[in-house]
């Protein structure tokens, strides 16, 4: 799987690229505010990514998510405030808080890993709150919905 990590904390971006490299999946990039996220997504589309809410242009990290599930890229926000994650989750699969422990991590990973391919009956670690049964549904069947433009199927073909 391609993913694409949206921090602005250096620190934080570093360990969670390690992470999703060691669990076998390529990191796109790197962004950390708004335009470096539009620079990555015109040169590599992720199948994936991990968003952070406040990046260094501010609180944008919703509206680069709504952006992202317009496109049909699933996501997670990962924030200190989970709290400033909207209702609706702007479309996203969930949540993961900071901080987090690498084994939470790895644990979302795989389990979001498993949900995009369209396996059913897996187990959402304790580390990820998820945005709601209708988005799981919408991302394992593979259908488009406005909830969550996203296409496990599309995705899955991309890797083989």
């Amino acid at each position: 799987m391609k993913v694409m990590i949206v921090e602005d904390e250096m620190l934080l971006a570093m360990e969670l690229e390690t992470e999703v490299e060691m669990a076998g999946h390529v990191v796109t990039g790197t962004a950390m505010n708004r335009k470096q996220v539009g620079d990555l997504l015109r040169a590599h589309r992720p199948d994936f990514a991990f968003v952070d809410i406040h990046l260094q242009d501010g609180p944008t990290g919703i509206d680069i998510g709504r952006d992202l599930a317009s496109k049909g890229i699933p996501y997670v926000f990962v924030s200190g405030n989970i709290k400033k994650v909207p209702a609706d989750f702007a479309g996203a699969l969930g949540a993961i808080e900071k901080p987090y422990t690498m084994n939470g991590m790895k644990n979302a990973l795989a389990y979001i890993s498993a949900i995009l391919v369209g396996e059913e009956d897996v187990t959402p670690p304790a580390s990820l709150v998820l945005a709601g049964d209708d988005v799981l549904t919408t991302v394992s069947a593979g259908t488009r919905s406005p909830a969550l433009l996203c296409d496990a199927q599309h995705i899955q073909a991309r890797r083989d």
